[in-house]
């Protein structure tokens, strides 16, 4: 048995290792760990120790030189658990509704529940933190574990997302709740020139002939032939790669547009295997920022350190030097070249693309009115001025606050006309096929949802509850089987 003194070491000032008279089992290790643990979250200074020690209970008060004592006394415990392979803790939190859904004033239960490998975890301190989808975080509150298992609950009064934030130890799990999501609203209204701003780029880019330049590549699949392609636009060119069906006949073929997510990359000469599709397609996919594709992994890692680090806030205190005007001018040549195609049945135009490509898929709706349907799947550029009603703002967060922390009034008014949510107030396509994660800490679902509420256009969206920013194989099938079924019904 360990003597103990006020000081907490034996009187002649070595360390003495508990002594155990038989292995413990793993219901005890369990209850060792998950003290241990309680003692780690909280930083108490007692030790309590449950049926390890000859099945009795030892507690040792530390007065002095706690954390060191506390290392000393666990050593010995650290070295046998280490040698028992302990696993890892698991945390899952989920809501009391399959689909997640409220309507204000109604409570949610988040259920919490803890795994040490596949066996409910003893006991745990679970600190939780609400949020309105992750802005302005409430005070955190503490759920005791039993059995592996706590409960908490929370509720909103108006739409958006109550989110929860569980943290046990170093794990942490997110789930949320959504209050009537198809009520939320924009935070601001169109600024009155935007279709006038938008008719003014898309002027001076009619001026730039489409001259396209096509480098023939192995393609990806058989019966298509590949190109890569290159586009004069304002500015940077259109850069991609273009896929047609072999022998394909003029005006018979559907058009899809591949557009990319965030970061700095060749375009992707596997997306030209969708030429092969529903009879054939003309398909395009073309790289975000008019760069050459094809060249090595170190040609856009470089880029993306250098000329193309945070271009996300290039030129944003002016809505035409922003980035991401550009972007979107290259869009429309984009779709310029399709349509010019021989091939092209001059009915279907699809854009495809998630994240960042789902903020280009909605902008393409907004502003050129050959885009028959979009795809967007988990879409970044929504509701860039939720900030200023003190709501959040997803990627690319491209306000930001000032000295007084308010936001910044020259970018804010400059973010007005690269919103999706203005955008997709413009649509006229047939349709919309949009994913969201409810769990969406890159692009939050109360602004997905802003801009989906503002598409006046037949619409559909898939739900992932317990998806962060991510395309699950459920939403990756719901955009394709939505593409194909516009094909099917344009024919």
């Amino acid at each position: 048995m360990l003597v103990e003194h006020s000081h907490g070491l034996p009187e002649d000032g070595k360390t003495v290792a508990p002594q155990l008279k038989k292995p413990m089992d793993l219901q005890h290790r369990l209850r060792l760990v998950a003290s241990i643990e309680r003692i780690s979250n909280t930083f108490e200074y007692e030790l309590l120790f449950l049926n390890v020690l000859e099945g009795s209970t030892v507690t040792s008060t530390l007065t002095r030189r706690p954390f060191v004592i506390l290392a000393l006394v666990l050593a010995p415990f650290s070295a046998a658990l280490a040698q028992e392979n302990v696993p890892a803790v698991t945390l899952k939190v989920f809501v009391d509704r399959a689909d997640a859904i409220y309507h204000a004033g109604e409570a949610a239960t988040f259920s919490i529940e803890a795994l040490r490998g596949d066996q409910a975890l003893p006991e745990g301190n679970v600190v939780c933190v609400f949020s309105r989808d992750g802005w302005k975080p409430q005070s955190p509150q503490t759920v005791a574990l039993k059995d592996g298992k706590g409960t908490l609950t929370g509720k909103l009064d108006e739409p958006g997302f109550l989110m929860l934030k569980a943290t046990l130890g170093k794990t942490s799990a997110l789930a949320a709740a959504a209050y009537d999501p198809l009520q939320l609203k924009p935070s601001l209204s169109v600024p009155e020139d935007f279709d006038e701003f938008w008719s003014a780029q898309k002027a001076a880019l009619a001026k730039v002939l489409v001259k396209s330049t096509l480098t023939s590549v192995t393609p990806p699949a058989k019966g298509i032939e590949a190109f890569d392609v290159q586009v004069d636009c304002l500015g940077k060119p259109v850069s991609g790669y273009y896929g047609r069906p072999l022998d394909a006949k003029p005006k018979s073929l559907p058009a899809i547009l591949f557009v990319h997510g965030a970061g700095v990359r060749s375009a992707n000469l596997a997306s030209t295997h969708w030429a092969a599709n529903e009879g054939g397609m003309l398909a395009l996919d073309i790289n975000a920022h008019g760069i050459p594709n094809g060249k090595p992994a170190e040609f856009y890692t470089d880029l993306a350190a250098g000329d193309l680090k945070d271009y996300r806030s290039v030129g944003r205190q002016n809505r035409e030097e922003c980035y991401f005007t550009g972007m979107f001018l290259r869009l429309i040549r984009a779709i310029d070249f399709l349509a010019e195609q021989p091939e092209w049945d001059g009915k279907t135009m699809i854009v495809y693309g998630s994240s960042q490509g789902g903020f280009q898929a909605l902008a393409a709706a907004g502003l050129d009115s050959r885009v028959t349907f979009i795809c967007a799947g988990v879409p970044a550029g929504c509701d860039h001025t939720g900030i200023a009603v003190n709501r959040i703002n997803g990627w690319p967060k491209i306000v930001p606050n000032d000295d007084q922390g308010k936001p910044d009034a020259a970018v804010l008014q400059a973010s007005r006309y690269i919103d999706c949510v203005n955008f997709a107030t413009r649509a006229r396509c047939k349709g919309a096929a949009v994913t969201v994660g409810f769990i969406d800490t890159t692009c939050p679902p109360t602004g997905v949802y802003v801009a989906y509420n503002a598409l006046p256009v037949p619409k559909e969206i898939h739900a992932d509850v317990l998806a962060g920013h991510t395309n699950t194989p459920g939403a990756s099938k719901f955009m394709q089987e939505a593409a194909f079924k516009h094909v099917r019904a344009m024919k």
